[in-house]
């Protein structure tokens, strides 16, 4: 018995090693990986500064389903349903042609080594940086599933028109903290937005400042269908670059979002918001490290999955 215990223990020590993610996994295995990612990023954020925004969105709408796997990637078949239908994606998510180029140039430098769940972490980092903003040590390690869900999509990605309370128990469900919340929500400082997920703010809520109301319904029309799909940038003041900016709109009253709002609005996040607002340096830094524990939502590891050869499918 003592020896099947020994075993038992050995065995959960492995599991438990082959789950932690490391910040030199591809060291040996593939050292130009990360210069790699950093310079496609880079080129393709210099070229349209937006997709700053889009690559690090599309790594937390993948951490929120079934985990940093990359199943947000999948493509739809005649035989399978992915993500980017469900309604959060829909018109949201971008960039894929981008992750394809960097996964295509580090299939060049190291074949079947890096996987696209890996791909997508650091280059929500290395977006970041190229707006300006702070770097992290990302941890690696993932590998890709071979699945992906759409009704976790619909379920599990934290909806425009939450309040506080279901912000908070959303990001809880995931592992994170409500300080983790405000601090992700940060991203928001870059990006855009569609009209039919901030209309419902401006037109209806009464903790809208109403020069800034007055602002935005000139590109979003009352009536739902009306001007849907039409862009607001979700920081006013400096959209493409990632800065604290995004928490002086919200003491403002110039949040975009209702859920953007909520994190200043008379209740227990406030006091951070405040913070974040003047002292950039602590944001950042709290960024930094949300992003590390939301990079660690349930990642494959291992054995498990795969590592695709091609973002969008299946091996």
């Amino acid at each position: 018995m003592a020896s099947s215990l020994s075993v038992l223990v050995i065995l959960c020590l492995a599991a438990s090693a082959s789950a932690q993610l490391s910040p030199t996994f591809y060291s040996r295995s593939c050292p130009r990986a990360l210069a790699t990612i950093k310079a496609a990023v880079t080129a393709a954020v210099a070229r349209e500064p937006r997709m700053g925004a889009s690559l690090l969105r599309l790594h937390f709408h993948d951490c929120f389903v079934q985990g940093c796997d990359a199943s947000v990637l999948l493509n739809d078949t005649a035989t399978f349903t992915g993500e980017q239908t469900a309604f959060p994606n829909v018109g949201s998510i971008r960039g894929f042609t981008v992750v394809d180029n960097i996964k295509a140039q580090v299939e060049a430098v190291c074949p079947r080594t890096v996987s696209c769940a890996d791909i997508l972490a650091v280059a929500a980092r290395d977006s970041v940086v190229a707006l300006g903003g702070p770097s992290w040590r990302v941890l690696l390690g993932r590998r890709d599933s071979t699945t992906a869900s759409l009704s976790l999509a619909n379920s599990d990605l934290p909806a425009p028109t939450l309040d506080l309370a279901n912000l908070t128990a959303a990001f809880a469900r995931k592992g994170l903290s409500r300080t983790d919340l405000v601090a992700l929500s940060g991203a928001h400082t870059i990006g855009l937005a569609q009209c039919l997920n901030f209309r419902g703010h401006i037109y209806n809520d009464t903790n809208v400042n109403p020069a800034f109301a007055t602002l935005r319904r000139a590109n979003c029309p009352a009536a739902a269908g009306n001007g849907d799909g039409n862009l607001a940038p979700l920081d006013t003041t400096t959209a493409t670059v990632f800065d604290n900016a995004y928490y002086t709109n919200l003491l403002a009253r110039s949040g975009l979002l209702h859920s953007d709002q909520q994190l200043f609005n008379g209740g227990a996040t406030d006091g951070l918001v405040r913070t974040y607002a003047s002292t950039p340096t602590r944001f950042n830094r709290d960024f930094g490290a949300a992003m590390i524990r939301m990079g660690n939502i349930s990642p494959l590891t291992g054995s498990q999955g795969q590592i695709r050869l091609a973002c969008s499918r299946v091996n």
